[in-house]
């Protein structure tokens, strides 16, 4: 399904520049073809929002190469941002209010950044609600990541998250516990998936609401979960679509904390790497570099520069496959089901509380 070029935003020559599909308007009109129009609420910190913009392009254009795609991105006015960002979002992105006016048949919602103890307290709390229930009420299936999850476990069935006390991340090892789920039909039964968070909903707490889990890790806990009516609402706890240096840069990031901590006279730790991620040749360079790092730190000497091309090569990525499996289903199912007029979320044959026509969703395992 290649992205269609509607509007200006630089996203889109970044992938046509990677060799992606991505037709110009005067093409995609020739079609004949029903587009899906597939709006992404991006949450992301500015340093990681554009990132993220082209992560989730990415999977949504290479899910299928015939149907068109339209993606439509938002946020909330309750974030914070740096003039560069809200330049970008001013001039590319799309209101809430055009969206619930134009509609959509699909919608992503990212991760997001906190600053509060409890997610209840976070400024975007309220507005995320609102999206929440508007989405419910009028798009045919949501799909959350990450901290979307968590806020929609808390708000709609209120279970809540819990600090693991540390940081899990790294690539995890998960799988598929419901084989006959549509969503992950034709994908490796077990497949890779990069977590990064402080935060869990463990199995017990997915289930205690009602939602199907379809993928879990023993050691990362349920990666993919679907709402009661299995399909209208797609959990993922992970992050599939990082790209392959996602994790290395966000590692390279952790360290460049410890240094500005150590030259202001804090003390923290070094930062761990990031689980199953760095090979022995990789671990070797890094701590090399953590020496050289400290000991210019001790003696107010100039830091080092951190050793990224020399690692670039060793980088493996074994989930993208699988990630861009699973949109291709999602994308499919989504086109099955819904209306042809994008305000409205199903076909009028669409039963809202079993769109895919489960005989029984707890039956499927």
């Amino acid at each position: 399904m290649p992205l269609v070029e509607h509007s200006k935003l630089p996203t889109f020559q970044r992938l046509r520049d990677e060799g992606q599909v991505v037709l110009r308007p005067g093409q995609a009109s020739k079609q004949d073809i029903r587009a899906l129009h597939i709006g992404i609420l991006n949450m992301m910190p500015d340093t990681a929002m554009q990132a993220t913009e082209r992560q989730f392009y990415r999977l949504i254009g290479e899910s299928n190469p015939i149907a068109q795609f339209h993606v439509h991105p938002f946020s909330l006015p309750v974030f914070e941002r740096g003039k560069k960002a809200q330049k970008h979002i001013d001039k590319y992105y799309n209101t809430f209010e055009e969206i619930k006016e134009a509609g959509i048949d699909a919608l992503i919602i990212t991760g997001a950044n906190v600053s509060q103890p409890k997610l209840p307290l976070e400024p975007f709390w309220e507005p995320l609600s609102e999206v929440f229930q508007w989405a419910h009420e009028n798009v045919t299936s949501t799909l959350c990541s990450c901290l979307a999850t968590h806020a929609a476990l808390e708000l709609q069935y209120n279970q809540a998250r819990y600090g693991l006390g540390y940081k899990r991340w790294g690539v995890f090892s998960h799988r598929v516990t419901d084989k006959n789920h549509p969503l992950v039909k034709g994908i490796n039964t077990r497949f890779d998936v990069p977590h990064s968070r402080f935060n869990q909903i463990d199995r017990s707490q997915f289930e205690a609401a009602g939602l199907h889990v379809l993928a879990e890790s023993k050691e990362a806990g349920v990666q993919m979960a679907v709402s009661p009516d299995g399909f209208r609402t797609v959990y993922f706890q992970g992050h599939p679509e990082y790209d392959s240096i996602s994790l290395l840069k966000e590692y390279k990031r952790e360290v460049g904390r410890f240094a500005e901590a150590m030259r202001a006279g804090e003390q923290l730790d070094y930062p761990p790497f990031p689980l199953n991620v760095f090979d022995i040749h990789t671990q070797a360079i890094l701590n090399e570099f953590r020496y050289r790092l400290i000991e210019s730190i001790n003696n107010n000497k100039e830091l080092p520069a951190f050793p990224e091309a020399l690692i670039l090569d060793h980088i493996d990525n074994s989930w993208h496959d699988t990630a861009a499996a699973i949109l291709a289903n999602w994308m499919g199912l989504v086109y099955q089901v819904t209306n042809v007029d994008r305000r409205l979320p199903f076909m009028d044959s669409i039963d809202p509380d079993n769109p895919l026509s489960l005989k029984n969703i707890s039956d499927t395992k």
